[in-house]
């Protein structure tokens, strides 16, 4: 009987040792569908933009609603992207191994995920924040997934295109804090505008080959030898170094930002001429890498300069 009841034992062990297994899988790949990675600069952003726009003391729940309703959003945002892109993803290479090409979710769960991720956020904006953040984060969505997504098929000047809804999270944090906009908070916008095209187009030229095997247009058509992909992402880092600056010029931060946002553009256009001078993968992921150095060092060093300001 002890013999017995032992193997009922190592059975019963092994059964919850594979249903913890199954159930943390289940999670990593909800988790995945969100794209973090992605997040963490959306959230960054915002942040930046609250803090930077707040007049008076820090109210926090407002803060922790604001991060936590964007967030969401951004959680919807990427999780009805792949559900959009699962098919594509399938051909590509670094995306095949996502939870809905590979099979290990539903497309139905991921749509329907992403619908309750992307309303609810929405929902805490509207009632706990206020109705401008929320309509920002749910334009940012409705943009990304309607114009820009759909694009990617059409045209490399998708890119372009969907700049304008990826810049959006500084506009949401601002928005959160004041309750309006005003030309102030377009700086933070166009900060986060340029820095879109050394970032999104280093990767589309790591990737140009699961690109076009998966019919995305990132790059520009005839650019077979990455000539005019790098006329433009060090166009957009010169952009970016000079209106990098601005916040220092207009008050909104002081010397110490100023000093450092400089040195942090020459370092991001620096590698960028060296992608343009060598187009290489390795070289386009070290702009990659350079790029989510830049960002939030950047918007952290304007909160560090109100903070000591």
């Amino acid at each position: 009987m002890s013999l017995i009841r032992k193997n009922r034992e190592q059975v019963s062990t092994s059964a919850c040792r594979n249903l913890k297994g199954i159930l943390l899988g289940r999670l990593s790949d909800y988790w995945v569908l969100t794209k973090p990675e992605v997040n963490f600069l959306v959230v960054m952003s915002t942040l930046a933009g609250f803090y930077i726009a707040l007049r008076g003391p820090l109210h926090f729940p407002q803060l922790f609603n604001t991060l936590l309703g964007t967030l969401l959003v951004a959680s919807g945002t990427g999780t009805l992207n792949q559900y959009m892109e699962r098919r594509s993803d399938g051909f590509m290479r670094r995306t095949s191994r996502r939870p809905l090409p590979a099979g290990r979710i539903h497309a139905v769960e991921a749509l329907v995920f992403g619908i309750l991720l992307a309303i609810g956020g929405g929902w805490l904006l509207w009632v706990e924040v206020n109705p401008l953040a929320s309509v920002l984060a749910l334009l940012t969505l409705i943009t990304y997934l309607l114009i820009y997504t759909p694009l990617k098929r059409r045209t490399a000047f998708c890119t372009l295109i969907g700049a304008f809804p990826g810049a959006m999270p500084p506009l949401i944090g601002w928005a959160a804090a004041r309750g309006s906009l005003n030309a102030d908070s377009l700086v933070l916008y166009a900060i986060l505008f340029l820095w879109q095209f050394p970032h999104f187009l280093a990767i589309a030229w790591m990737y140009r080959e699961d690109y076009s095997r998966a019919g995305l247009h990132m790059l520009p058509p005839d650019d077979l030898d990455g000539r005019l992909t790098s006329f433009q992402i060090i166009a957009f880092l010169v952009a970016l170094v000079a209106v990098g600056i601005v916040p220092a010029l207009i008050g909104q931060t002081g010397k110490l930002y100023l000093f450092a946002s400089v040195i942090l553009g020459v370092y991001f256009l620096l590698h960028g001429a060296r992608l343009a001078r060598r187009r290489t993968n390795q070289l386009a992921r070290r702009l990659v890498l350079a790029s989510v150095i830049y960002l939030p060092l950047v918007f952290a060093l304007m909160m560090l300069d109100k903070i000591w300001a």
